[in-house]
């Protein structure tokens, strides 16, 4: 059962998320009506700012002993990696801004910042779940497709694996040891509250 848990964790990674949201975006939004060379561009972009560059800051940080584990379960060790986090995810925002990206895609961007900010803050007394608060935000992406009508292919199955997928994430967290349920709860809530509201800006 641990194996399966490590695995979901690994798949449903906080650094794989934007990556997995902008694939939606292309695909079933009104986007999907952009050459497939475009989107497969905007899609490799963000998967390389906001998940390359993150993954090789924190090995950087493993190797020169700065945190002991690449996982960043000791919570002393997350404000360095969320800092670098947040950065990327501002990154990928002004790449959204500078190809005219609608404003949604954009918003997401800087909701996810705003996710890992408050998650660095609370991280001071508390371990909220990263893991989690990625997963509500890319539920809130889906939610908000489906609530503003830019979907162009159905989204219900969206919504429900969406849902599913998040607990199984969650539930992969607790059976790892690595946080309580009020920890991936608080998560959840902390990514796809950032990440719905702002969407709603236009």
């Amino acid at each position: 059962m641990n194996r399966i848990a490590h695995l979901f964790s690994w798949i449903l990674s906080p650094i794989l998320m934007p990556t997995y949201a902008m694939g939606l975006c292309m695909w079933i939004t009104a986007l999907s009506i952009l050459p497939l060379s475009l989107r497969w561009t905007v899609v490799g972009t963000v998967f390389l700012l906001t998940c390359i560059v993150p993954a090789l800051a924190i090995l950087l940080m493993y190797w020169m002993g700065i945190i002991s584990a690449p996982g960043l379960n000791n919570r002393g060790e997350r404000y360095i990696p969320y800092a670098v986090t947040m950065l990327c995810y501002l990154g990928a925002a002004f790449y959204m801004y500078r190809i005219h990206a609608p404003m949604w895609m954009m918003m997401f961007m800087v909701g996810g910042a705003g996710a890992a900010m408050l998650s660095c803050v609370v991280n001071i007394w508390w371990k909220i779940s990263a893991h989690a608060a990625a997963m509500g935000g890319l539920l809130a992406l889906v939610f908000r497709i489906a609530s503003d009508g830019v979907y162009v292919h159905p989204v219900l199955p969206w919504i429900l694996g969406g849902t599913v997928l998040c607990g199984i994430l969650c539930t992969s967290r607790l059976l790892l040891g690595c946080h309580t349920f009020w920890q991936v709860a608080a998560g959840t809530a902390n990514g796809f509250l950032w990440v719905y509201l702002l969407t709603m800006i236009n």
